[in-house]
């Protein structure tokens, strides 16, 4: 084999870690020269360089997942981390070309699609649960020091240092899957010539999301990933400048933030969520994962003060087990040879969340007045002077945040479709899947099918 070792978990939260770190580093950085590039309506602006992105992903997540399911995992790992962190370099190099390229890097946006299938490659069915939780731990982890490291070297050093610092991590990880990532696919289950034909009705997202139609499991798991998964999407994208902005949070506190919620998201999605899966099972774990989201935004959405942001992050770091527990439920129903399609259906949901989310937050903070314009002001009032906040009149007064109001909705819908979802959905793996099996499936025998179906629910993650 080519790297070092045997293929293992580990391999694959290195490659997620570094990658992550790198574009955490640009978290302040980013948002300075998103408001340089685009002084006027920057939310949407914002929006629509995310939406380009993840649609993109939507569109290409399919074909790259069934493509690594015949050809292997580590050309498509090195293929998707290069060109996600292609537009690093470029932000100091000129912010336009930067912004262009993140747009156009959604066709290869995909690496945790290509991750959940080599560890579904390697790890048995008991074990992987703790795989994909250790992988959703690292991705948090990657995003707890990152933020505040970038924020600090560019507050002492500037922002050429910081991405200078981002695109080194950025090569170091595609040096890392060149050198020392060994290729997961077992060698009887690939092709014997990169020639071999690939079923284009696999790879065709649109063509995916019929046949989930008919499938009534899978639709609804795929309803409760986009309406649970949208609102999270626009949160990530305007959540940290809410908090300086709307909350009066300094850049310190924000970077502070980021920290703690994303070490109780580790405890949460190693600890919590291995015990909760155990004792109480797969299903009413999506449900309570809900129920916290539902509580988090809404508490977001009400909150003005900084004591409530707080409390509420504490209750986000336990919604993080929803996604987790949801993608348990249908890898736990692939065959083996399918895990790369049916991760890249579900990246490419989320893919089409991170579009759409970010341009619907925009659009309705855009609609409440709330613009970066007023950042400068920001930096320079006290705490309890609140800009969005100054007219009792205002409806900000009432609703600080309403984009994160329409989140709760969102996922309370979520809540009530992931209600009637079966809790033994053995007729996912033994039908969805089936209609699956033409093409890239011809090339992909399993020696492991066999071996592998008396299967326990698994565990797995994206954070992005």
């Amino acid at each position: 084999r080519q790297g070092i070792g045997e293929p293992s978990v580990y391999h694959a939260v290195v490659v997620i870690f570094l990658e992550f770190f790198a574009w955490g580093l640009l978290t302040t950085p980013m948002l300075t020269v998103l408001h340089q590039t685009f002084p006027h309506h920057t939310f949407l602006m914002n929006g629509l360089i995310h939406g380009v992105k993840g649609l993109l992903s939507f569109l290409s997540a399919p074909l790259i997942g069934a493509l690594s399911d015949v050809w292997g995992r580590k050309s498509f790992l090195l293929l998707t981390v290069f060109f996600t962190c292609a537009p690093i370099p470029l932000m100091k190099i000129s912010p336009w070309w930067y912004f262009a390229v993140i747009s156009m890097s959604g066709v290869f946006a995909v690496t945790f699609s290509v991750i959940f299938a080599y560890v579904a490659d390697i790890t048995q069915e008991h074990e992987r649960s703790t795989a994909y939780g250790l992988v959703s731990a690292t991705f948090a982890a990657s995003l707890v020091t990152s933020p505040a490291i970038g924020a600090y070297l560019s507050q002492a050093y500037g922002d050429t240092l910081v991405v200078v610092l981002a695109s080194g991590v950025a090569l170091l990880d595609i040096g890392f899957i060149l050198l020392a990532v060994p290729e997961s696919l077992p060698e009887e289950m690939r092709p014997v010539s990169w020639g071999a034909p690939i079923s284009w009705e696999q790879a065709d997202p649109f063509a995916s999301l019929r046949k989930v139609g008919q499938d009534s499991t899978v639709l609804l798991i795929c309803i409760t990933v986009f309406l649970s998964y949208l609102p999270e999407a626009g949160q990530y994208s305007s959540f940290f400048l809410y908090l300086r902005q709307v909350i009066g949070f300094s850049s310190e506190t924000v970077a502070a933030f980021i920290g703690v919620v994303g070490i109780l998201s580790i405890l949460a999605q190693t600890v919590v969520l291995g015990i909760l899966m155990r004792s109480i099972g797969n299903k009413n774990t999506i449900l309570l994962g809900l129920g916290f989201q539902i509580l988090q935004l809404a508490w977001y959405g009400f909150g003005s003060q900084p004591w409530m942001m707080w409390a509420a992050g504490a209750v986000a770091a336990m919604s993080s087990i929803t996604f987790p527990a949801i993608s348990a439920m249908v890898s736990r129903n692939a065959d083996p040879d399918q895990q790369g399609v049916v991760q890249g259906m579900i990246t490419g949901i989320r893919g089409l969340c991170n579009g759409l989310g970010p341009a619907l937050y925009g659009f309705v903070f855009y609609l409440f007045h709330v613009e970066l314009n007023e950042m400068a002001e920001v930096e320079t009032l006290g705490k309890a002077s609140k800009p969005n906040m100054a007219n009792p009149t205002d409806e900000s007064s009432i609703i600080p945040g309403p984009p994160f109001l329409f989140g709760a909705c969102s996922v309370l819908l979520s809540l009530l479709v992931a209600l009637f979802i079966p809790e033994h959905n053995l007729a996912l793996r033994s039908g969805s899947h089936k209609k699956h099996s033409n093409g890239a499936q011809a090339h992909a025998h399993s020696p492991q099918a066999g071996g592998l179906d008396g299967k326990e629910p698994l565990l797995e993650d994206s954070s992005v």
